[in-house]
């Protein structure tokens, strides 16, 4: 079993870094570009933590959403594209165990995640670096909205029958989802109304939940979104996996 995992998880971080400019560069840039722009339009107008600029504000959230996305993308383009171009077929016919399968994409996409985050946080410490405050806290909301989203990519891979259904997705759902999860403000900041609307956005907790790794405070209770952010990763790649391993909508 390891030595499949293995060949496929080299397969696909290969893959991913032939093509660096559109897979690591490309989002460390867009997030700068985020930065850059909000942080200088806005950084006087909405009230943020006391003691922390705004633009230091922002970077664990631009972060987080770049880790969430590429997280996503990763798993389901290289996956679709494999089913599309037909040449998922050997992955198949060698019998790899689903889990093995599963766990290479999953752990390419923690690969390209981490990259790209990384590479964003060196970038953003030009205009500000914010602390680290709760080390353990900014690595598990990471570590599991990692494992989420590549699940999730996973899934719309094996669900979509062409790009436009998984683009789709990526546009109307995952893209509208990490905007508004509290990225560029405070969800405190908002009306009532909103605050409660926001609380059912999922990508609050790992927005919320990472800063506080940054910061030491956030809008909710970090432990208690840690559990349920937990709880959420380990069940959707557990369904995930039991999906790839019946071959669902990939074996006739």
């Amino acid at each position: 079993m390891w030595i499949p995992f293995l060949t496929l998880f080299k397969k696909e971080v290969v893959r991913f870094l032939k093509l660096w400019m559109h897979t690591v560069v490309a989002p460390v840039l867009t997030g700068g570009l985020y930065l850059f722009v909000f942080g200088e339009a806005l950084s006087k107008q909405i009230p943020v933590y006391e003691g922390v600029s705004y633009t230091a504000f922002i970077i664990p959230g631009l972060i987080m959403m770049t880790v969430l996305q590429n997280a996503f993308s990763n798993t389901a383009s290289s996956f679709i594209q494999s089913k599309i171009l037909g040449n998922l077929v050997f992955v198949l016919m060698p019998a790899i165990p689903g889990p093995a399968v599963a766990a290479a994409y999953i752990g390419a996409s923690f690969v390209r995640a981490a990259i790209a985050g990384t590479g964003l946080y060196i970038l953003c410490a030009y205009w500000a670096a914010p602390p680290v405050e709760e080390p353990f806290l900014l690595i598990s909301f990471a570590f599991f909205g990692c494992m989420i989203m590549a699940a999730l990519g996973l899934l719309t891979a094996l669900w979509s029958e062409k790009y436009d259904q998984m683009g789709a997705v990526m546009n109307f759902v995952i893209m509208p989802l990490t905007f508004l999860s509290g990225v560029f403000y405070s969800v405190d900041s908002l009306p009532p109304v909103w605050q409660k609307v926001s609380h059912f956005n999922p990508f609050f907790y790992l927005v919320d939940g990472f800063r506080q790794g940054f910061f030491g405070r956030g809008d909710t209770d970090p432990w208690l979104s840690l559990i349920v952010v937990a709880l959420t990763g380990v069940a959707v790649t557990a369904v995930a996996v039991i999906l790839l391993s019946k071959g669902w909508k990939i074996r006739n």
